[in-house]
Formats: structure tokens, C-alpha cells, sequence
């Protein structure tokens, strides 16, 4: 056990080691003179970001209880979202003043307290051992959860984590084409979603968290949906009310308030959703089943949104909205089966 623990540990500091080296590589080159020195650092970047991702999904199901999984998978996705200021705003303020290789390394420094940590941290003891072979690793899990679920239930489980954040995922692809569209402009845009997003969504994860503490994830999924559903709604609102000729007090605040209530709905939508996809792994195959399911989560952004431009051009963005919401509605549907409101589980 020692041994594994320190083998574990000892490649989670390399791949952490390795990402940090990749960031701070990106941005020593040009991409004038390097860029296919730069496609290849980019590619490995996502590599090593992706096991990182898939590593912190499976540790954080196997040290949480199921009681656990909600509050716990909330601080996460929100700490995840915290975090992301340092490359998208600390990061953009340094660069006015730094060169870029500069900028690069000070982000990849942010790097260390996590590599220390993996050093620190224990494995945990549900872990019963590293799997021996591809079927160990692959074949196993796949079986585990189509026969703890059976094949019907597995089938509706797949289609929810792929329905649930449909609609709000096709939504947002556009969003600052969409209010640059209305009239706004970009330093607007900026300083209105900067404030009126990040926090209402920290807020909502936060509050999601501990509002699933005594609704459980079941019914926080039927309730967050609803909200996820309706806020996308105040987009087409603004949709309907059309590009406008001068900005003011009252059209910054609707910009506001549509952000704000987006935010919110993703934040609460989002921490169930965590909760509900970390409670239907199982804690011996959760590298596996976490990674089956939050790729499964992600096509939507992968491929439905690379249409979202085309259907903004054929049905306009009042009618793109609707059918965001409609595309929200099968997800919806599904909860009776896989999340019933009656059954309330620990979380």
C-alpha cells in the first residue's frame, strides 16, 4: 500500500510538473517562428490537463460519502470557477504591463500549491489496488455500471447527463456575439459580466451545495433545472426587445439581470449535476465512469454548439433562445425516471 501510494504520488507530481511545464513553455515561443513548436506544447497541455481533470473527478468521489456529494461537489465547481480568474483576468493585467513569456510562468507558478498538495495528500483507502490490465481498466467499470443500473436504466442515465445541460450549454455559445448584437459594447459587456456573472454563479454553486444537504440531489436536480430552464428565458427576453439605439442605466441593468439570472442557473444546475454524475459512479472505478460521463456531458459543447452560429442566421436569436429552452425540456423529462422527486436519498 505504501508503495503504491508513493508511485501515485510520485506521477501525479510529474504530470503536474509536466503541465507546468508546458504552460510556461507556451509562452516562450512565437508563434510567428514556432507555431508548430506550439501546436505540440498546446496538445500536450490538453493531454495533461485532461488527466489532471479525470485524477481530482475520481479523488474527490473516493474521499466524499455519498452524504457528502453534493456540498462537496459544489465547493469544487466553484473553487474550479474562482480559479479560473487567474488566467482569465489576472493573467490579461499582467500582459499590459509583462512580456508574455513572463505572464506565462507567473500563471504556471500557480501551478506549486497543488503540486505540494499531491505530495501531501493520502491515497485513499477504498482504493484497492492499481488495475492490472486494459480490462481491469476498461471493460470492468463499463460491465459494473450497466449491471448495477441494468442496460434501460443505463441507457436513461447516458441520455440525462447528455440532456440535462443541453439547452443552457447551446445558450451560452454565443453569448457575447449575442449582446455585442443588442447594442452593447465590449468594455460593457465586460464590466457587467465580470460582476453580474462570476458571483451570482459562485453564490448559486455554493448555495446549491448546501441547499442539497436537506432537498437531496434528486429534487435539487427537478428545482435547479427549473431555474437552469427559465433563466434562459431572459435571453430571449432581451432577444425580443431588440438592438438598442442608446445605452443606459435600465438597459445595463437588463444586461445584468439576464447575466446574473444565467449565472445563478448554472451555478445551482451545475452543482447538482456534479453531485448527480459523482453518486452514479461507483468508488472502485471512479477514473473510468467519471471519465465516460463527463465526456458524454461535454458533446453538446463539442459538436451541437459549432452549429449554434447557423441557426442564429436561419431562425434569428429570439427563436434561437426558444429552442434552447425546448432543448432544455427532454432532460427535464427524464428526471422522473433516474432522479425521482419522491425518493430522497441521503444526498
Amino acid at each position: 500500500m505504501a508503495s503504491r501510494r508513493r508511485h501515485s504520488q510520485h506521477l501525479g507530481g510529474f504530470l503536474q510538473a509536466a503541465l507546468f511545464l508546458s504552460i510556461g513553455g507556451v509562452g516562450s515561443l512565437s508563434p510567428r517562428v514556432d507555431l508548430g513548436a506550439i501546436v505540440a506544447l498546446l496538445i500536450l497541455l490538453a493531454l495533461f490537463s485532461a488527466t489532471q481533470d479525470i485524477a481530482l473527478d475520481a479523488f474527490r468521489r473516493e474521499i466524499l460519502s455519498d452524504a457528502e456529494l453534493g456540498l462537496g461537489n459544489s465547493v469544487h465547481v466553484n473553487a474550479y470557477r474562482i480559479a479560473g480568474l487567474v488566467p482569465g483576468s489576472l493573467s490579461l493585467i499582467l500582459a499590459d504591463r509583462l512580456p508574455w513569456a513572463q505572464v506565462f510562468w507567473i500563471t504556471a507558478l500557480f501551478m506549486l500549491p497543488g503540486m505540494m498538495m499531491t505530495l501531501a495528500v493520502r491515497e485513499p483507502a477504498i482504493v484497492a489496488g492499481p488495475p492490472r490490465s486494459l480490462r481491469d481498466s476498461v471493460i470492468d467499470p463499463f460491465r459494473e455500471f450497466i449491471g448495477r443500473a441494468g442496460v434501460r436504466q443505463a441507457l436513461l442515465v447516458l441520455g440525462f447527463i447528455f440532456f440535462y445541460k443541453l439547452g443552457d450549454s447551446l445558450c451560452t455559445a454565443l453569448a457575447t456575439p449575442f449582446y455585442l448584437s443588442m447594442g452593447y459594447t465590449k468594455t460593457e459587456i465586460g464590466l457587467v459580466a465580470k460582476n453580474a456573472g462570476l458571483w451570482p454563479a459562485v453564490i448559486g454553486g455554493l448555495a446549491g451545495g448546501l441547499w442539497m444537504v436537506r432537498l437531496g440531489i434528486n429534487r435539487a436536480l427537478w428545482l435547479f433545472g427549473a431555474v437552469q430552464l427559465l433563466s434562459i428565458l431572459g435571453f430571449a427576453a432581451l432577444a425580443w426587445l431588440g438592438p438598442q439605439t442608446a445605452i443606459g442605466g435600465g438597459q445595463l441593468l437588463a444586461l445584468a439581470a439576464v447575466i446574473g439570472a444565467e449565472a445563478l442557473g448554472v451555478g445551482l444546475g451545475t452543482a447538482a449535476f456534479v453531485a448527480f454524475i459523482a453518486r452514479a459512479t461507483h468508488p472502485l472505478y471512479t477514473a473510468t465512469q467519471l471519465a465516460l460521463f463527463t465526456s458524454l456531458a461535454a458533446v453538446p459543447r463539442a459538436f451541437i454548439n459549432a452549429t449554434a452560429g447557423l441557426l442564429v442566421e436561419q431562425i434569428g436569436w429570439f427563436g434561437f433562445f426558444l429552442l434552447c429552452a425546448l432543448l432544455a425540456v427532454p432532460g427535464m423529462l427524464l428526471l422522473p425516471a433516474v432522479a425521482p422527486w419522491q425518493r430522497r436519498p441521503a444526498c
